[in-house]
């Protein structure tokens, strides 16, 4: 196995590491460890001078959740699927791939999410009061949009206002009018 350069090498005899080391050989933060280990993602023993000490699987564990991150899996998932492999030995590639492809179905349905918001994207932010009827950004359930647009619907509900002509039928025509 070749070596990574700059990444601390542990010797194989070392079966257990300290945040410390498990912090250099994943690239995550001291206090992003104590922040998975308080979220129930990766876990610790204490030793008789309350240090803790991580089993080298742990390594594994850490690239996988910040893999799952990084793809947007919320932490709660994460943990979920974490709480599935076995603990007391390092989870095989088998095991891995088991629990991501659980994941691909939730995946493919943000890429579809984010295509359609990049679609429409140009619209909405051109129109400028997001009352398209094909808006999908601000109100993609709008069950008003064949009826009013805009704050034409609030001003039907509030009636009538003297003194400011906000109730005047005419402006409320032309408010935005921009379907």
């Amino acid at each position: 196995m070749g070596r990574l350069r700059g990444v601390p090498q542990i010797p194989e005899k070392i079966h257990e590491l300290t945040v410390g080391q498990l912090a250099a050989r994943s690239g995550a933060a001291v206090s992003a460890l104590h922040f998975y280990e308080s979220k129930g993602l990766i876990s610790s023993r204490r030793t008789t001078g309350n240090q803790r000490r991580y089993s080298r699987d742990a390594l594994r564990r850490v690239a996988f959740v910040r893999a799952a991150q990084r793809v947007g899996i919320p932490l709660a998932t994460i943990r979920d699927a974490l709480s599935e492999l076995p603990e007391e030995r390092t989870p095989t590639r088998e095991d891995w791939t088991r629990l991501s492809e659980a994941w691909r179905s939730e995946l493919d349905e943000r890429i579809q999410q984010l295509n359609r918001l990049r679609d429409h994207l140009t619209d909405c932010i051109s129109c400028g009061c997001l009352s398209l009827d094909t808006c999908v950004l601000s109100n993609p359930d709008d069950v008003f949009g064949d009826r009013l647009t805009g704050s034409r619907l609030l001003m039907e509900r509030s009636g009538s206002r003297r003194g400011n002509g906000r109730g005047d039928p005419e402006r409320q025509e032309t408010a935005h009018e921009c379907r």
